[in-house]
């Protein structure tokens, strides 16, 4: 769909603006491997609880192509996937994983290019017991995330746009964009000034 592609062009700092500080996912959520290129694409949402993956090893196998796994992880001590069900995902054509959780196998999964945002790496699986619903509303690194809301991620964050309003988002981050990009910086560094020094002016500052 072009107005979920077209989300691949939008920094996740336009669309911070736009959104705001809820959508914005917290910053121990990173990317664990250097230059991992942008992505963006519908939330699949997962729910595992404390030391079970066995959901996420489900979703890959119905996730939709270019979809962004996103896990609600019970804890950050088991690991919810390794280098084999990366390797599948990225097969299938989904686009990241997105986690409060913590994934192992880091190597194989920097060698093979898959992108993956979490909050760490640990060596020690968890178990495949814990059967929960695929598709239900999750919260991610402080955000709650429901299954088709955009997920915007690369080195500068995370941010997830609400599906009710993506194409208004989408529409306004492209003005955005384009009129920071035609602003020149003299021009920039001026109006930062002047805004700056009215904000001190108004609190009294006189330095």
């Amino acid at each position: 769909m072009n107005d979920v592609s077209g989300f691949k062009d939008i920094s996740p700092t336009t669309l911070a603006d736009l959104l705001g500080r809820g959508q914005v996912m917290d910053a121990g959520i990173r990317p664990l491997w250097p230059s991992v290129p942008r992505v963006a694409g519908p939330a699949f949402t997962v729910r595992c609880p404390p030391g079970d993956n066995l959901m996420l090893h489900a979703a890959i196998h119905r996730a939709g192509p270019g979809s962004v796994i996103v896990i609600e992880a019970g804890d950050a001590d088991y690991a919810l996937a390794g280098g084999n069900v990366c390797a599948v995902a990225q097969r299938r054509g989904i686009a990241a994983f997105v986690t409060n959780g913590v994934i192992r196998d880091l190597a194989e999964v920097r060698d093979m290019g898959f992108p993956v945002f979490a909050t760490g790496v640990v060596p020690f699986p968890g178990t495949k017991k814990a059967v929960t619903p695929l598709g239900e509303p999750v919260r991610c690194g402080g955000v709650t995330v429901n299954a088709g809301d955009i997920v915007v991620a690369d080195e500068e964050g995370i941010v997830v746009t609400p599906a009710a309003s993506r194409e208004q988002v989408l529409t306004d981050a492209r003005a955005k964009a384009a009129k920071e990009a035609a602003e020149t910086l003299d021009a920039w560094e001026a109006a930062h000034r002047a805004r700056i020094d009215k904000i001190l002016a108004e609190n009294g500052y006189a330095g």
